[in-house]
């Protein structure tokens, strides 16, 4: 038996990157940040981040794209995919990200101010579930990474 499934509660890093395949499928890639504080040896603490991407597709590729903005706290949950291609000089690229399945809003409007500042149009105190079908459903004819099948642009 084996499991693959990750959940983030992180911050964005940046607005949601958006495009669409040949067949108007949305896709989102986010900039996700999650801190860890840590003993820093000397009695102290560090605050530590990690950076993570990752791709959404279907109606809540269009929900991120309506509703998230740099700053904004949203909670992820998917599955890690590791994606090879060559560059233009040839040179093997890899990159990891995490394929979501689903998205949760959380908290406030982060980076605008709290609730109600800027965009979107939903004030929120607590946290809203637009989970319907699993993002990767039904993807439309995209390969097995989220890619569409002649996508040589990497996430």
């Amino acid at each position: 038996m084996s499991l693959n499934r990750v959940i983030l509660l992180g911050r964005l890093g940046r607005d949601p990157e958006i495009r669409y395949t040949q067949s108007q499928l949305t896709i989102a890639n986010l900039n996700i940040a999650t801190d860890e504080r840590r003993p820093d040896g000397n009695g102290g603490w560090k605050q530590e981040t990690e950076w993570h991407r990752v791709v959404l597709f279907g109606k809540q590729a269009d929900l991120a794209k309506q509703y998230l903005t740099k700053g904004r706290e949203v909670l992820i949950e998917g599955s890690l995919r590791t994606r090879q291609w060559q560059d233009q000089q040839g040179v093997k690229k890899f990159s990891t990200e995490i394929v979501a399945q689903n998205m949760r809003f959380v908290g406030g409007r982060g980076g605008q101010g709290g609730p109600g500042g800027g965009g979107g149009g939903f004030e929120r105190g607590g946290s809203e579930d637009f989970g319907g079908a699993p993002v990767g459903a039904d993807p439309g004819g995209m390969d097995d990474f989220g890619g569409a099948p002649d996508d040589d642009i990497p996430f």
